[in-house]
């Protein structure tokens, strides 16, 4: 059997798909809030605040998010009341506009933007009561050893929240997303934030992803408990869950 092709941003021969990730997002990180929010018709809001109810019982009291970028989801989780939440992500760019926007906010004081690779986290075992990450894991170049990390930092008890693309299979978003993610992203991409690489590695890096029950397969594998998959906006994300 062939090895399955990594899938990078620039397919430079002599960078990890880390490095690639971290260029891209420190390229487009100026640009990123307005593209992401336009490019998705705002319904990212919707999908985050979504994810982010189904920490509502658990009543965390410190959160760590994942890929962060520019800590959106960290601002999400606000709702919940906790005592401190900390973004980590690997691009520098993307955290720097993240301080810039929590400081805007008045929220510096229970955000903290860290730098930080989520397949090697920086953090003790059962630091946080409950973990997100939006739109972040297929970026990892290692995905079992990443999940393993999240795992890792949260309490037994604890759970994680995971946003993702998925990809739609009913008439007539399954041809809308196919169309749009294919042609109309990597042109207003390429037009607005001048790196066409990045966003015609978005519907690439959704396609090569492990999605449904072939990705609740794998956190299962990795030690999560109580997994669930649960679809958003007709199958163009997917919220999976799982406990420690």
């Amino acid at each position: 059997m062939s090895e399955k092709k990594v899938v990078k941003p620039y397919n430079k021969v002599d960078k990890s798909k880390k490095e690639e990730v971290a260029e891209m997002f420190d390229n487009i990180s100026a640009k990123y809030d307005f593209l992401n929010h336009f490019m998705s018709l705002g319904i990212d809001h919707l999908w985050r605040k979504r994810a982010i109810n189904m920490l509502k019982a658990s009543k965390p009291k410190k959160i760590i998010d994942l890929a962060t970028g520019t800590g959106d989801f960290a601002l999400a989780a606000l709702k919940l009341n906790p005592e401190k939440v900390v973004g980590v992500d690997i691009s520098n760019g993307m955290l720097e506009k993240g301080r810039e926007k929590m400081k805007k906010r008045g929220k510096e004081d229970i955000i903290s933007m860290v730098y930080g690779d989520s397949e090697d986290l920086p953090f003790a075992d059962n630091e946080f009561d409950a973990l997100t990450v939006g739109f972040g894991v297929r970026n990892y170049e290692n995905l079992e050893k990443g999940l393993a990390e999240m795992l890792r930092v949260i309490n037994v008890g604890g759970t994680a929240v995971i946003l993702e693309f998925s990809k739609p299979k009913k008439f007539p978003i399954k041809q809308f997303f196919g169309f749009y993610s294919k042609y109309v992203i990597p042109t207003l991409g390429k037009t607005i934030s001048k790196d066409s690489s990045a966003y015609e590695y978005l519907p690439e890096s959704v396609a090569a992803f492990p999605e449904g029950q072939d990705f609740l397969d794998i956190l299962n594998k990795v030690g999560y408990k109580n997994t669930t998959a649960r679809l958003v906006s007709g199958g163009i994300a997917t919220i999976y869950t799982g406990v420690k």
